[in-house]
């Protein structure tokens, strides 16, 4: 068995705690007991995700960046439907190769990702039992080692323990192997493949006449209306059409909070260009948006730029330039990486197969060179609510001096309150300054008003909600009409004037 290293998630708990608290995230259908794999947002939490849409939005569609030759790279915007003729997955590979290998326990009927499993024994002991346990689940791990020193009838270090992952097991080690949730051995059966997609009927008959699917990723809408936006928009090799929307995947194990859930949504552009120019925008969009993600708070050293192996290539990559993860250290990750976004060459995986599936000609005609051909495709694809979660957990940071013991240290760009306004006291005409401050600003900032509670409750409540400013109304706003400015993450305090109030954040935020 291989050695792996085992992840510390220690701060996990607690960031999935103040997002309960404070209302960014809730489970889905709390009251029923919730869904596994489903979650709800809450006020801050749709904020901040709206928010980094519309960075996405604005840095990729409104406003792109410029291109290898220094030019405005041409990006439109599509939002198709989230069911397809389901044809449609036939011809992308969806029906016969959308699959993850899943591992079944006999005893306790639970259903895990085989690739989420890992096996610990006890090194060097290669006749005892094999305890597996779901990874990156510190409490599944905890279990595994205890029932582990519990067998041994010792307790053992980490020197002693091996852990490995599924590939590194044989199936006659799989019949000594006592599952996560199991008592006895050699209840879980050798891995079977199993659909992702979320299956559904169209009308009134459910047969399979009828059966439709939930789509699994956003980008096939792109590529069926590819000839619909050459034809009605005046676009020309190369460019992109960029959309935002809802995916479903049926996953065996949803996880780690938002990181791995069955109803997410991405942030994707498809990117046609020349098949000859596809290395030289391949690497362009591979650093573009590494880069992007320092622009809304998460830094560099956090991020990792990795290049998929032969063997873990998707079916539409394996003919192009390759696969780029941008990967981001989560704490349940750490001192890994999990993915964040990928950059994939489709080549002209796409079209080829919806031109041969569907009859259709798209080919693009392309006047410059005078040349028919399908061209090929850089994908930019990004995860919106893997996204919020990197934000928060980057933002996530502890503070014993500070009431809360912790402030959510958001860039401006997304924070969900651009700055609190506060009388100090809820009398003596302070609230109607506060109050007419509020409304003069808040049509162009998300403004937070409070009134009530002491003005260190409310800092602190702010500092959980990672305001970068919250201004506060005193006594002395009446002799001089200047206001307190609290910043978020030093604590220093100044004053402005209470008519300048608009024209600072603007210089704050911009």
């Amino acid at each position: 068995m291989l050695e792996i290293t085992m992840p510390d998630t220690a701060t996990m708990e607690a960031i999935v705690s103040l997002c309960k608290r404070r209302g960014f995230i809730f489970p889905a259908s709390e009251i029923y007991g919730g869904l596994n794999g489903f979650w709800d947002y809450g006020p801050l939490g749709t904020a901040l995700k709206n928010n980094v849409r519309d960075a996405w939005w604005h840095d990729m569609v409104e406003c792109p960046p410029d291109g290898p030759d220094g030019d405005p790279v041409s990006i439109v915007g599509l939002d198709s439907s989230i069911i397809q003729n389901p044809r449609v997955w036939e011809a992308s590979g969806h029906v016969g190769g959308f699959n993850d290998p899943m591992v079944d326990c006999r005893e306790s009927k639970a259903r895990y990702r085989a690739d989420h499993l890992g096996f610990m024994g006890r090194r060097g002991d290669t006749t005892g039992q094999i305890f597996a346990f779901v990874s990156g689940d510190d409490a599944s791990l905890s279990k595994a080692r205890k029932k582990l020193e519990k067998y041994v009838k010792t307790e053992l270090s980490d020197e002693e323990l091996e852990i490995c992952g599924i590939e590194s097991i044989t199936p006659a080690e799989l019949k000594i192997t006592v599952g996560p949730d199991a008592k006895e051995v050699g209840t879980l059966t050798e891995p079977r493949q199993f659909n992702l997609m979320f299956k559904t009927f169209v009308g009134a008959l459910q047969d399979e006449d009828a059966a439709a699917y939930l789509r699994p990723e956003t980008a096939q809408g792109i590529f069926l209306n590819f000839k619909n936006v050459c034809d009605t928009s005046r676009v020309r090799i190369p460019f992109g059409i960029a959309q935002i929307g809802k995916a479903f995947r049926n996953e065996v194990t949803p996880r780690n909070f938002i990181f791995r859930s069955r109803e997410f949504e991405q942030m994707e552009l498809e990117f046609f260009c020349h098949g000859d120019d596809a290395p030289k925008w391949y690497e362009f969009w591979c650093e573009t948006r590494k880069n992007w993600w320092g622009t809304i708070g998460v830094q560099s050293d956090n991020l990792l730029l990795r290049s998929h192996d032969a063997d873990e290539l998707a079916h539409y990559a394996k003919d192009g330039c390759g696969t780029f993860d941008v990967e981001y250290r989560f704490p349940f990750t750490a001192p890994g990486y999990g993915e964040l976004e990928g950059v994939a060459h489709r080549s002209n995986f796409d079209l080829s197969q919806h031109a041969k599936h569907a009859g259709a000609k798209l080919e693009y005609f392309d006047q410059e060179r005078n040349e028919r051909y399908l061209p090929h495709v850089i994908e930019p694809s990004a995860g919106l609510s893997r996204g919020v979660l990197a934000v928060l957990c980057e933002a996530y940071t502890e503070d014993a001096d500070r009431p809360a013991g912790v402030f959510m240290k958001f860039h401006p760009r997304v924070a969900p309150i651009k700055a609190g306004i506060f009388p100090l006291v809820n009398k003596d005409g302070l609230p109607e300054i506060a109050s007419a401050i509020h409304r003069d600003l808040r049509g162009k900032y998300r403004l937070e008003y409070d009134p009530k509670q002491s003005i260190g409750k409310r800092y602190a409540r702010m500092d959980e909600a990672g305001t970068p400013f919250c201004f506060t109304v005193d006594a002395g706003t009446l002799e001089t009409g200047n206001v307190t400015v609290r910043h978020r993450d030093t604590l220093a305090q100044e004053t402005v004037n209470k008519d300048q109030i608009g024209q600072y954040l603007e210089d704050q935020l911009g």
